[in-house]
């Protein structure tokens, strides 16, 4: 009674409580059960997402990638990728292919099989799938770094995106090239030239080169690959790779001395290679001296100068100057020509040259040699002529004249003194 009187607002409960404790117990019921609802909440969520193993997996699920996804390259120039397409979810799938994102008035589309794609079948597991992704980048395209966005998705979340970065450049370091070690040779005509040449594929993709040569008329031109015996029209060369090849060059059987030029291609689907090529033939010199009927006799007289017409043939393919005439006759004798000295003699051309030979005064009659020489700096040729010297025909009757005078001249003595 005291405690009511003292504190009339508090009111025990049969059980003991007091109004206030049973205020407070009402109060805090409430938040307990927030508590065990949320935790149920979360509970049904995190079943909920683990009951969904497909929408898991649809985040990496599908993977595409290549293996240089950023490149050099130059203006004009044709451009392929290699894409790779990974499929982990344990099924195949048919993935949509496209170009989100490219560069104004550049030209990219997925190839497959030797056909355009927009569509491809992804296997599961580590087979995948593999196309090629084509760029063409404009002629006029301005130096720089150009970005290209690609994509597959396969629905229901499963997409996979991969970025290109494309760096545009004059004089492109991942050029491809086609040269020679040692781009001029000279020798004969009969001589075959033979080149060492490389061919680097420096682009990302792998290249098949056409083989071509442009040689003067009569010129043949063949390709082979370095240590091979096989001539070839054609060759694969992997990306990033080279390959050496032999060309052998042929000149044309009339082929005079000079510089020849000649221009090897190899051409691929987006560029054509060159290397320019240079034979120098040197020509071969051969000379021959002779008479335009092939004789190498004349009669002649003593003291008495006989002309006699020699021919001069330039036999090889170059041409020869200053083709000089000399000779060597017995003592007392003369030898002059007409035309000392040749100064040009084509080659395969012949020309006439008139020689004077005078035997000596005391010159007996006999045969006689003379040797006649032509020689330029690089080549000369001889003949000798067997001059025959005569005797005047009026000196033969002036003897027999003499002869019979003396045969008379005796008859007669010996008629008028001989009885005697």
């Amino acid at each position: 009674m005291l405690e009511e009187i003292v504190n009339p607002r508090k009111k025990l409960y049969p059980s003991g409580e007091s109004c206030a404790h049973a205020q407070v117990r009402n109060v805090r019921q409430p938040a307990y059960e927030k508590v065990w609802l949320f935790i149920l909440l979360t509970m049904a969520v995190t079943v909920f997402l683990f009951a969904s193993p497909i929408k898991a997996w649809a985040a990496g699920g599908l993977e595409m990638s290549t293996s240089y996804p950023g490149i050099t390259a130059k203006p004009g120039e044709n451009l392929s990728f290699s894409v790779a397409l990974q499929n982990s979810l344990g099924a195949s799938l048919n993935a949509d292919l496209s170009v989100t994102s490219i560069p104004d008035g550049w030209e990219g589309y997925f190839n497959g099989g030797g056909n355009q794609v927009s569509r491809v079948h992804v296997n599961s597991g580590g087979d995948g799938a593999t196309v090629t992704f084509n760029v063409k980048i404009p002629d006029d395209v301005s130096e720089g770094t150009y970005p290209i966005s690609l994509q597959a998705d396969a629905g229901e979340g499963i997409v996979s995106a991969m970025d290109l970065v494309i760096n545009v450049n004059e004089a492109a370091v991942g050029q491809s090239s086609f040269t020679s070690q040692y781009p001029e040779l000279q020798g004969s005509p009969s001589t075959s030239f033979s080149f060492n040449t490389t061919l680097a594929n420096n682009g990302a993709a792998d290249q098949s080169y056409s083989l071509s040569a442009q040689a003067p008329e009569g010129w043949q031109v063949q390709f082979k690959p370095s240590g091979e015996t096989n001539q070839v029209a054609s060759l694969n060369v992997e990306a990033g790779q080279s390959q050496g090849i032999a060309i052998t060059v042929t000149p044309a059987a009339n082929a005079t001395a000079g510089d020849y030029k000649i221009s090897c291609s190899a051409a691929s689907a987006g560029e054509t290679l060159t290397t320019d090529l240079t034979v120098t033939i040197t020509g071969t010199y051969d000379l021959s001296l002779s008479t335009p009927s092939g004789r190498l006799s004349l009669d002649a007289y003593a003291n008495k100068e006989t002309p006699v017409t020699l021919s001069i043939t330039n036999n090889g393919s170059a041409d020869l100057q200053n083709v000089s005439l000399t000779s060597s006759a017995p003592d007392g004798w003369n030898v002059r020509f007409e035309t000392p000295t040749v100064e040009t003699l084509p080659a395969g051309s012949t020309q006439e040259v008139t020689a004077y030979i005078t035997p000596g005064s005391d010159a007996i009659t006999g045969d006689y040699v003379t040797s006649i020489s032509a020689g330029s700096s690089e080549t000369s040729a001889k003949a000798d002529l067997r001059v025959s010297v005569k005797t005047h025909t009026v000196w033969g009757f002036v003897a027999v004249i003499i002869i019979i005078a003396l045969a008379g001249g005796l008859v007669y003595v010996f008629r008028k003194y001989g009885r005697r």
